[in-house]
């Protein structure tokens, strides 16, 4: 739905779609499904997040379809802890690698059941596309 959304977008306008209209699809189509019997509503938060010509933006969406942007946050199982951490060593303008290690620091402290050495970590970083990175990848940005 997002991707063709940013596809079409793209096309018509000759440039790539900004993070809140993505977010709104979404929002929209979550909030739609609320309104009617018979269909089954989502029923979970997820968040959205990428760079546009603004700026950076985490936007959450919610069960209802209400959307929140927050400067840094995280949903599921230990998020309780991780935006106790956030708020507490989160700062405005951190660098890549600050960021990294306070990633890190957190999915040290709220995962549980995660193989050792294999952190599930990922960098937007303008003009290049989403990816997940290796141990190989993190280790140059934390030196």
């Amino acid at each position: 739905m997002t991707r063709v959304r940013a596809q079409i977008h793209k096309i018509t306008y000759e440039e790539p779609v900004d993070v809140w209209n993505l977010a709104r699809v979404i929002g929209n189509r979550m909030q739609l499904l609320t309104q009617y019997g018979g269909l089954r509503p989502y029923g979970v938060s997820l968040i959205l997040g990428g760079i546009d010509k603004i700026g950076a933006h985490i936007i959450e969406s919610d069960p209802s379809g209400t959307l929140f942007e927050w400067k840094a946050y995280s949903i599921g199982r230990g998020a309780g802890l991780a935006n106790k951490i956030l708020i507490q060593k989160w700062k405005e303008n951190m660098g890549e690698k600050e960021a990294v290690e306070l990633a890190l620091d957190i999915i040290d402290k709220t995962e549980k059941e995660r193989k050792e050495g294999e952190p599930d970590l990922a960098i937007i970083r303008r003009g290049e596309k989403f990816k997940h990175l290796t141990n190989e990848e993190i280790k140059p940005i934390l030196k």
